[in-house]
């Protein structure tokens, strides 16, 4: 393969309530396991985790689901979860 590596795709689908966990701790410098009270909201107390993972979750059969996305303020970010799993964290709100 020209340019080295093996050309595996080693992209690793997980939950999106664990992808905006691990973005936001990211963002915030800290372990996704550091990102709860007291120092920062948990995410159940903005969106409820599963309910987050079923939207996007696929659906029997392997149907594909339409285009979408949800978008809630956490830890002082705006968050947009899109249907493709993708986690984009806007400016800073200020309440």
């Amino acid at each position: 393969m020209e340019g080295g590596g093996d050309g595996v795709d080693t992209t690793v689908q997980r939950p999106p309530s664990q992808a905006v966990v691990e973005a936001v701790a990211t963002v915030k410098g800290v372990q996704p396991e550091e990102l709860g009270p007291p120092e920062y909201e948990s995410l159940h107390e903005v969106v409820d985790p599963d309910a987050l993972d079923a939207i996007f979750a696929d659906r029997p059969g392997n149907a594909s689901r339409p285009g979408g996305s949800v978008s809630f303020t956490y830890c002082g970010h705006r968050i947009t979860v899109e249907e493709c799993g993708s986690v984009t964290i806007d400016e800073t709100v200020v309440d």
